[in-house]
């Protein structure tokens, strides 16, 4: 792989242009604390395209997609979880599991 295509989502994550981001944010160990950060970076941002909800829930997603199969399976679990209390932080409905069909 060429260097700076390594380098890419690092950079993204690091050099936003939507969202300011807490030092080692998405390495946090509390998913609250995960959401909490994420939740106040997008809300101070005044270089956000969409709302303060649709852009942390979008930051959350990419990184936890351009990680992949190299995140600690552990640490992507808490970022999955994150998306849950970045949902009740902003009042929005936790995601359905399963296939929401009764019986």
């Amino acid at each position: 792989m060429v260097p700076s295509q390594k380098k890419w989502s690092q950079e993204v994550t690091r050099k936003s242009h939507a969202l300011d981001l807490e030092a080692g944010v998405f390495t946090f160990e509390d998913p609250r604390r995960i959401a909490r950060s994420l939740k106040k970076s997008a809300e101070q941002s005044h270089r956000r395209k969409v709302d303060p909800y649709r852009s942390a829930m979008s930051m959350l997603t990419f990184y936890i997609n351009r990680a992949g199969d190299k995140l600690d399976p552990e640490q992507h679990e808490r970022l999955e979880q994150a998306k849950d209390e970045l949902r009740d932080l902003f009042g929005r409905p936790r995601k359905q599991t399963g296939s929401g069909k009764k019986g």
